[in-house]
C-alpha cells in the first residue's frame, strides 16, 4: 500500500517536471509577487491606484488593454495571489456561454460555503460577442466573481457599455529598454525557473540588442534569449554558453510592423498621419505614411486620408494641394504598391508644406449649421431657373444682372435674401491671401457705386 503511493507521488513529480521543462521560459518566469512584477509604475506602485485597491482589499473588477507581452496576465495572476481568491482563466475565443455559466456557478458556490472569492480571467475578451458578456453583469456587479479582462484592443469600442461601467479600466504601455534588461538578467540568474543552472555569459550589447527590437514586448525579448541559450546547449556541455550580440540578432524574429487594419493602429496612425501634415511637419508626415505602408495599409485609404487633409487643412491657400491629392488617389487606384507610394509620398509632403487654411471648411460648416438650425432662406425670383416657358411666365430670373455685362465682371444684387451673412473669411495665407484681396475690391466697389457700369448693350441670358 505504501509503494502504491510512492509510486504514485513519483509519477505526480515526474508529470510536474515534464510539463515544466516544457513550458517556455517567458511563461516560468511570470512574477509570483507584486515586488517582481515589473513596469505599469503610473497605475501600480507606491501609493498608486491599483496598489492602493489590493492595499485596501477593495479589488473590483478590472480591464487590462494594451499591447502583447507588457504583463497583463501576469499581473492578473499576481492579483489572484495576493487576493487568496481561486483563479479561474479563460479564453475569449474558445470559451462558450456554458463555460461562463460553469465558472460562475462554482464561484458563487464558493463563495456561499466560506471558500473564498473567485478571480476570473478573460483574455482577449474582445473577442466575447455581446450575449456572452452580457452572462457576465450581474454576477460582477454582485460580487460574485472578480472580472479581470485582457484586451489588446480599444475597450470603448470592444467591450459593452454596462461592463465597462462595472469595471476600472488600466491601460498597459510597452515595457521601457531598462525594465526588459532586467527581466532578461533576472532570467540568467535564476537557477529554478531561468537559465541560471546553464552557465550562460551573455554581452550587455547583446541583451541591450533584444530590449530594443523587442518593442516594449518583454515575452519577444524573453524567447528570443531561450533561443539563443537553448541552441547553443547541445554543443557545449559543461561549458560556458556565449550569448552574444550576433545570437542574439539570430535568435529573435524579425521585427514585425504592429499594425490592425481595422483597430486602434489604424485610426490612431491615420491620424497622427492627418494632423502632422495639418501642423506643416514633413518628417512626421512621412514617417506616419510609412508607419501605414510597411502595416500593410491600403494605399486607397491613405490617399483619402491626404486628399481630407488637402481639402480641409490647405484649401485655397494653395489649391494645388487638392488636384495632388487626387492626382495620388488616382495613381494608387491604377498603378498599386509599391510604386503608389511614391505619389503618396509626394502628395502628403506638398500638403504639409503648404500654407494652411481651413476657411473653406469652416465656411461650409457654418453653412450646413444654418441649414439645419435656422429658417430655411427661399431662393429669389431673379435665381431661380427660367430656361422653360413656365417659369419666364412667373417672372422667374426676369431681373437677373448677368456679371459679364458689366465692366468689372461683377454687378452688386441680391444672391442670399435675409440678413446678412458672411461665411467666407479668407485668411492672409498663400493664394487665399489674393482672394481675400479681391473680395476687398469688390466691396469697395459696392460702396463707392461703382459696380454697374455697362459698357456693352444689354444682352438676355436665359440663366
Amino acid at each position: 500500500m505504501c509503494s502504491a503511493n510512492t509510486d504514485a507521488n513519483l509519477f505526480e513529480v515526474s508529470e510536474k517536471a515534464n510539463l515544466s521543462s516544457a513550458t517556455p521560459l517567458a511563461a516560468r518566469m511570470r512574477p509570483r509577487t507584486l515586488q517582481e512584477f515589473v513596469g505599469q509604475r503610473h497605475f501600480l506602485g507606491a501609493g498608486k491606484l491599483l496598489t492602493r485597491m489590493l492595499q485596501a482589499d477593495r479589488l473590483s473588477s478590472l480591464i487590462f488593454c494594451g499591447p502583447p507581452g507588457v504583463g497583463k496576465t501576469s499581473l492578473a495572476t499576481v492579483i489572484a495571489q495576493h487576493t487568496r481568491a481561486t483563479f479561474r482563466y479563460l479564453s475569449a475565443p474558445a470559451a462558450t456561454v456554458k463555460d461562463i455559466r460553469e465558472v460562475i456557478g462554482a464561484a458563487r458556490d464558493r463563495l456561499a460555503t466560506g471558500g473564498g472569492r473567485t478571480v476570473l480571467f478573460v483574455d482577449e475578451i474582445h473577442r466575447f460577442n455581446r450575449a456572452q458578456q452580457d452572462v457576465l453583469l450581474d454576477d460582477v456587479e454582485s460580487g460574485i466573481v472578480i472580472l479581470i479582462g485582457a484586451t489588446t484592443e480599444n475597450p470603448y469600442f470592444s467591450i459593452n457599455g454596462p461592463l465597462i461601467s462595472r469595471s476600472r479600466v488600466f491601460r498597459f504601455e510597452p515595457l521601457d529598454r531598462d525594465d526588459i534588461v532586467h527581466l532578461l538578467k533576472t532570467a540568467l540568474q535564476d537557477r529554478q525557473r531561468g537559465l541560471g543552472a546553464m552557465n550562460v555569459q551573455a554581452e550587455a550589447a547583446a541583451l541591450q540588442f533584444l530590449a530594443e527590437r523587442a518593442e516594449g514586448d518583454a515575452r519577444k525579448a524573453l524567447t528570443a534569449l531561450e533561443v539563443g541559450v537553448l541552441s547553443q546547449a547541445a554543443d557545449r556541455e559543461n561549458q560556458p554558453i556565449k550569448f552574444n550580440l550576433e545570437i542574439a540578432k539570430e535568435s529573435i524574429q524579425e521585427k514585425a510592423i504592429a499594425y490592425d487594419g481595422t483597430g486602434d493602429t489604424h485610426y490612431d496612425l491615420a491620424s497622427a498621419l492627418q494632423k502632422s501634415m495639418r501642423g506643416s511637419d514633413p518628417d512626421a508626415t512621412v514617417y506616419w505614411l510609412a508607419r501605414m505602408l510597411a502595416g500593410g495599409e491600403d494605399p486607397r485609404f491613405i490617399a483619402r486620408r491626404i486628399a481630407i487633409c488637402a481639402t480641409e487643412d490647405v484649401g485655397n491657400a494653395d489649391p494645388t494641394a487638392a488636384i495632388l491629392a487626387a492626382a495620388a488617389l488616382q495613381i494608387s487606384e491604377f498603378v498599386g504598391l509599391p510604386e503608389a507610394q511614391l505619389a503618396l509620398a509626394q502628395a502628403a509632403l506638398y500638403v504639409a508644406c503648404a500654407p494652411k487654411s481651413h476657411a473653406s471648411a469652416a465656411a461650409v460648416w457654418k453653412a450646413l449649421s444654418d441649414v439645419k438650425n435656422e429658417p430655411i432662406r427661399p431662393v429669389p425670383l431673379h435665381l431661380k431657373d427660367s430656361h422653360y416657358a413656365a417659369a419666364k411666365k412667373a417672372g422667374f430670373g426676369r431681373d437677373y444682372k448677368y456679371p459679364h455685362d458689366y465692366d468689372q465682371g461683377f454687378v452688386a444684387q441680391e444672391y442670399l435674401p435675409g440678413p446678412p451673412k458672411r461665411y467666407y473669411l479668407p485668411k492672409e495665407a498663400g493664394y487665399e491671401k489674393t482672394m481675400g484681396h479681391y473680395l476687398q475690391k469688390l466691396r469697395a466697389l459696392i460702396e463707392n457705386g461703382k459696380d454697374d457700369k455697362r459698357p456693352h448693350g444689354p444682352i438676355t441670358h436665359d440663366d
